[in-house]
C-alpha cells in the first residue's frame, strides 16, 4: 500500500471536500438522521456544498489551529481519499474528530493509519489532552479502526458509541 500524508487542502482544492460531501455512496452513513446543516439531504446523507460557501468555509477552518485543523487523507501519488478534522470541544477537556474515506477507498486500510496521522497531528502539534469521536455503534469498520488506532470505548448509550484517547494513551502506544 502507498504511503498516506495529510495535505491541508489550498482554496482552489475545495472541489474535492464539494465531491465527497455530495456522493451518496461516501455519505450513506449519514442518512436518516435529520441533520441540523443547510444542505443536508435525509435521503442520501448528502450535505451540499456549493461553492458560494467555500469562501466562508475556508476561512472558518484552514489557518485556524490550534482550535481547529482540517485535511485532505493523501496518498503518496498525490490521489486524494478522503478528509479529516479536529477542533476543541467547547464542553469536554478534549478535541472532536471526525474521518470521512471516499467510499471508493473503503476496505483498503486507509482508515488506521489515517486515524493515526490525524492524532499524531492533534497530540504532537496541536497539543490535545484527549480527541474524541462519536458514532453508531453498528459502524463496525469504524468501531474497528478507531479501537485499532488506539481509542478506547469511553461510553455506550443506546446505539451510540463515544470513543477517546488520551494523551497518555497515545505516548505509552508510540513510546
Amino acid at each position: 500500500m502507498s504511503e498516506l500524508h495529510l495535505h491541508v487542502p489550498f482554496f482552489d482544492e475545495l472541489w474535492y471536500r464539494k465531491q465527497l460531501m455530495e456522493d451518496p455512496a461516501t455519505m450513506n452513513y449519514n442518512r436518516g438522521y435529520g441533520l441540523p446543516y443547510d444542505g443536508y439531504d435525509p435521503e442520501t446523507g448528502c450535505i451540499a456544498f456549493p461553492e458560494s460557501e467555500w469562501r466562508n468555509w475556508y476561512d472558518y477552518y484552514i489557518g485556524r489551529e490550534p482550535d481547529r485543523f482540517y485535511a485532505y487523507i493523501v496518498r503518496d501519488d498525490g490521489t486524494f481519499l478522503g478528509e479529516v478534522n479536529v477542533h476543541r470541544s467547547d464542553e469536554h477537556p478534549w478535541y472532536e474528530m471526525g474521518i470521512v474515506i471516499e467510499a471508493k477507498y473503503r476496505g483498503h486500510g486507509y482508515a488506521v493509519p489515517a486515524l493515526r496521522l490525524l492524532l499524531h497531528h492533534a497530540f504532537d502539534f496541536l497539543h490535545a489532552d484527549a480527541v474524541h469521536n462519536g458514532f453508531e455503534d453498528i459502524r463496525d469498520a469504524a468501531v474497528h479502526a478507531h479501537l485499532s488506532a488506539g481509542f478506547t470505548v469511553c461510553r455506550q448509550e443506546n446505539s451510540l458509541l463515544e470513543l477517546l484517547i488520551t494523551r497518555d494513551q497515545y505516548e505509552a502506544a508510540n513510546a
